[in-house]
């Protein structure tokens, strides 16, 4: 199955938000990992630091399986981060992973 890329890019001041519907979106990345779809996930702080308190994250990354690009596009529209406007932009590509 081909690879791609979910890049959403949350609002300004949106942790507390984002923190709100973490489980639910958690939840659906797991069924992608219960899947073995899933390359992987995770958040872009916002400042220079595993863990940025306060500051909060920027977006996240999401690489994973899907049938095409309509069913990656299908799949973002429906993350919790989506339907409850953390992100105010998503884009998904299609990826080739080369490396490692």
């Amino acid at each position: 199955m081909p690879l791609y890329a979910i890049i959403g890019t949350d609002k300004p001041d949106s942790l507390a938000d984002r923190l709100a519907v973490r489980a639910a979106h958690l939840a659906r990345i797991q069924a992608l990992v219960d899947a073995g779809r899933l390359v992987l996930a995770g958040p872009f702080p916002a400042i220079d630091h595993v863990d940025p308190g306060p500051a909060g994250f920027t977006g996240s990354l999401i690489v994973a399986e899907f049938a095409d690009l309509a069913a990656a596009q299908a799949w973002a529209s429906e993350d919790p981060y989506s339907k409850d406007g953390i992100f105010t932009d998503v884009v998904v590509k299609p990826f080739r992973h080369v490396l490692p």
